[in-house]
């Protein structure tokens, strides 16, 4: 009877569970240590004159000709455009009989005055009859001088159906064609200096996030279609408005000696010439997410278990994340396997921590 009870006893035991033990998994992790890095934010921007000028006619009429084209290097005095001068020719020659007919009247006028200022001298004459006469005079010369600046205007007007380069330049625009009819001071082609070159890119707001509002940073900017060809350059200006559309802010960047590769409209990289203040960086798979905000998996070496911890993330690079805030100097981050971790999970720490 005993032995059948032990028996039964044995097969009871054996249709029992074993307790589990809880699981540790082993995971990666990095002590983190604040430091400075290369601020290695990049743009793509455009190559564009620091200045440009929209030159036009001070007049208006037909085009009949224009010369240049876009990327012409023009010099001073150069032909840019010419206008039908039929009609100005012709107001010339009304100008110069104009001023020859008040040319004619004042000689008349003048011989008047002289006669009569005689006679009244000898008073066979009276002082009205001298008066009439001198403010004919005066009337007549009056009129000689309108006509002569109507006359020198018109030939101004004739002068101005040329229109030609106040200074050297590269055309970068061109704004009318031969045969259109141009109003004054429409613009006809638009000049910039050789010189004189920015690279403009447009910039998010959270770039300046961290800078001084009168920070001038330098920048290396690199020809997108050939990497070699490198310009040093300063934040010349930075637009004090968004774009209502991109909600970008526009960045002049003032190239100090720009290779001739880096040509108007050329495509280029722009990356900051400096270093950051001491942040935290992690690699991309540290992050997690809670609520939708990120955080990171800090490990407790006094309990062996994780703690979920939110953090601000100032950036996310390629391959690596820039926290602004949230961890200090020593925190263990766990930098794989956080998608399988709950709060309080024992882990392991695979091959240590780097730093």
């Amino acid at each position: 009877m005993s032995v059948m009870v032990a028996v039964a006893w044995s097969m009871a035991a054996c249709g029992q569970d074993t307790p589990k033990t809880s699981e540790v998994r082993p995971v990666r992790a990095i002590v983190v240590e604040p430091k400075s890095i290369d601020d290695d934010r990049q743009a793509v921007g455009e190559i564009k004159a620091r200045q440009e000028s929209d030159i036009g006619f001070r007049i208006s009429g037909k085009l009949i000709s224009r010369p240049v084209e876009v990327g012409v290097l023009v010099k001073k005095g150069d032909l840019l455009a010419r206008l039908d001068e039929q009609d100005y020719v012709n107001r010339l020659k009304s100008a110069e009989a104009d001023v020859a007919s008040a040319a004619a009247v004042l000689a008349e006028a003048q011989g008047s005055e002289g006669r009569l200022s005689q006679l009244l001298t000898t008073g066979t004459t009276t002082r009205s009859n001298y008066d009439a006469a001198l403010r004919n005079l005066r009337s007549s010369e009056a009129k000689l001088d309108s006509a002569k600046a109507a006359l020198a205007l018109a030939k101004d007007q004739l002068n101005y159906t040329n229109l030609s380069a106040d200074f050297e330049g590269i055309v970068t625009a061109i704004g009318a064609e031969a045969g259109q009819v141009v109003n004054t001071g429409q613009m006809i082609a638009r000049i910039a200096p050789p010189g004189g070159r920015d690279a403009v890119f447009a910039i998010a707001e959270s770039a300046f996030r961290d800078r001084a509002p009168d920070e001038k940073p330098a920048i290396v900017v690199t020809l997108l279609s050939n990497p070699s060809v490198v310009a040093d350059g300063v934040v010349r200006e930075v637009s004090p408005v968004a774009d209502p559309a991109t909600r970008t802010y526009q960045v002049k960047v003032t190239l100090k000696n720009p290779p001739d590769q880096m040509r108007f409209g050329s495509s280029v990289l722009g990356r900051l010439k400096t270093t950051t203040a001491p942040v935290v960086v992690l690699p991309g798979s540290a992050i997690f997410e809670q609520g939708g905000k990120p955080a990171v998996w800090i490990y407790r070496a006094d309990t062996g278990t994780v703690e979920l911890k939110p953090v601000l993330v100032s950036r996310y690079e390629t391959d690596r994340v820039v926290i602004a805030d949230g961890l200090g100097k020593g925190d263990v981050v766990v930098t794989a396997g956080v998608n399988r971790l709950r709060l309080g999970q024992k882990v392991r720490l695979d091959d240590g921590v780097s730093k």
